[in-house]
């Protein structure tokens, strides 16, 4: 009778055992590839599934996009400046079969490649290039991984420059083109309001040799704004001979229109 249940007991736990090697759940975002006796099978949808113990092997294959930090690389421009160039890729099996069975280890694959493929891009460009159109080299980058990587079953979604890092000296010669650049544009800025102000004034001239009694009005207002304050004494150059010769126009209009008036009383 003891024998009996021991028996049973035993049974028990090797059917528990035989079920815990047998079922096999699949989340949402994985897929399963089956092999039975090292043959493929096919592959397993999100779910419970039963597979022969021993006989089956379950590999998981997660679907998700997958974050790989590409480490910094110490890469030569094509204008022989040295730079550390660092990145980021996304990456999503769209193959699940291919990424076991043609490759090993995906991540590791494509951490490598991306590494080699991060240093020839970047090495094909100059370093105003790379500090300017990264875009293109995220673009470029990611064509090449995609070219490589399809055949594992795997695509590349996304690559972004993340950091680019500049010897001392490099910073030292950038920062002074950038000030001299700042210079330039100062000088060009100064230089253009003289000959907007140089042009003004001719037109002011101008106006003022058609009308030479502007100029007395500006006379007459510059004098307004230098007579603020009270105790300065101020001498201002008036023109003589201008002035000598209006007075007498002026003196010789009167003394005809005194004529005139007499003519007309007589």
């Amino acid at each position: 009778m003891v024998a009996f249940w021991v028996l049973l007991a035993l049974a028990v736990i090797l059917l528990i055992v035989l079920l815990a090697l047998s079922i096999r759940v699949v989340t949402q975002y994985e897929q399963g590839v089956l092999l039975r006796f090292g043959r493929l099978v096919g592959t397993l949808k999100p779910g419970l599934h039963i597979i022969i113990p021993l006989i089956d092997v379950m590999h998981r294959v997660s679907l998700r996009i997958v974050t790989l930090p590409i480490e910094s690389q110490g890469i030569i421009t094509r204008d022989n400046v040295s730079v550390g160039v660092s990145a980021v890729a996304y990456y999503r099996v769209i193959d699940s079969v291919k990424s076991v069975v043609e490759i090993e280890n995906v991540q590791a694959a494509i951490d490598q490649i991306a590494q080699t493929t991060l240093r020839k891009v970047v090495g094909q460009h100059a370093l105003d290039e790379t500090l300017t159109n990264t875009q293109v080299l995220n673009v470029s980058v990611r064509e090449i991984l995609d070219a490589q990587t399809l055949g594992w079953g795997v695509e590349v979604t996304l690559v972004e420059l993340k950091d680019i890092l500049l010897p001392e000296s490099m910073k030292r010669s950038m920062a002074k083109q950038a000030e001299a650049e700042r210079e330039k544009r100062a000088k060009i800025i100064n230089a253009e309001g003289e000959q907007q102000a140089a042009a003004t004034l001719g037109q002011a001239a101008d106006i003022m040799l058609a009308h030479p009694i502007a100029l007395q009005l500006r006379n007459l207002q510059t004098l307004v704004e230098i007579g603020v304050d009270k105790n300065t004494i101020v001498v201002f150059p008036a023109p003589l001979m201008s002035t000598i010769s209006e007075l007498g126009t002026f003196l010789a209009r009167e003394t005809r229109d005194a004529a005139a008036s007499v003519a007309d009383t007589d």
